[in-house]
């Protein structure tokens, strides 16, 4: 066994989505029995997703129906993290005002939030948003690149540079929209979600669990396994999504414990939980 008893003591369980649970509509082995299992367990847990381009509820109905049972409290998207994020910096009486480079998915999100969600540049905006688009055009960037260009500030949701398909097939994702915007205007983005420490705080503080209580699963280097070795989470990799072995052999993130796949996990802390 590898080390993963030290998974015995952790309080929070985060785990990413796309790539760790699942890969487009189909669930990997064993991730049904991993939610039972913490359960059962009294371990708490949070699917905690990068992708904004849908919201919390979409990821409800999407888990609901893959047969998972869980409730909406399990679930946190970058979308929200960014809507508590403006929350919290917003200092003005009105409510903030954002432009949203991202789907209707996620304007829904901050509008639910008490964010207006503003479509013209004529009116006053508080603040740019850009998140992983799937309805992403032409209007939008140009939109994006004047607002930058009169000093709006540059939010986003997440770095990760492309979304994983099946058939080893991916999508760009946010990240590759904000490069894009950064050689345009010369003006790099605040990332809210993994690997950033505003997403860290955010969990912590409504959690309210030590950082050292709570290990990431998740199948990405650069967001998953950075968040939790910048901020002292257990950082768990598993290999079924973006990640190969040799990636990591030549990175300077090195995670705490590696497995195949979210079965492998279970299969061991049915062992260490004494399932």
């Amino acid at each position: 066994m590898k080390n993963s008893s030290i998974l015995k003591n952790i309080d929070l369980f985060l785990l990413d989505l796309d790539g760790t649970v699942y890969l487009g509509e189909r669930v990997f082995e064993g991730a049904r029995e991993f939610i039972k299992l913490l359960k059962e367990s009294r371990k708490d847990f949070l699917f905690l997703t990068n992708n904004s381009s849908k919201s919390s509820e979409d990821y409800y109905s999407k888990l609901l129906n893959m047969g998972f049972e869980i409730t909406k409290e399990n679930i946190f998207t970058s979308g929200q993290a960014i809507g508590i994020y403006i929350k919290t910096i917003h200092k003005k009486e009105k409510p903030p005002a954002v432009y949203v480079v991202g789907t209707s998915s996620l304007k829904r999100e901050l509008n639910s939030m008490g964010i207006s969600i503003v479509e013209r540049l004529d009116c006053d905006i508080d603040y740019l948003v850009v998140g992983f688009d799937t309805e992403l055009t032409y209007k939008k960037l140009l939109d994006a690149c004047e607002l930058i260009r009169r000093e709006v500030p540059f939010l986003a949701t997440n770095p990760d540079l492309v979304c994983p398909l099946d058939g080893g097939r991916y999508i760009p994702d946010c990240g590759s929209i904000c490069i894009m915007l950064e050689n345009a205007t010369k003006k790099r983005p605040v990332f809210v979600g993994k690997p950033s420490f505003i997403m860290v705080d955010i969990i912590s503080n409504f959690k309210e669990v030590d950082r050292n209580k709570i290990a990431m699963i998740g199948d990405r280097l650069y967001t998953d396994i950075k968040m939790a070795k910048d901020s002292g989470m257990v950082a768990v990799l598993v290999l079924s999504g973006e990640t190969r072995m040799e990636d990591v052999e030549v990175s300077s993130l090195k995670p705490d414990l590696i497995y195949g796949s979210i079965k492998d996990i279970y299969e061991e802390l049915k062992l260490v939980f004494g399932g």
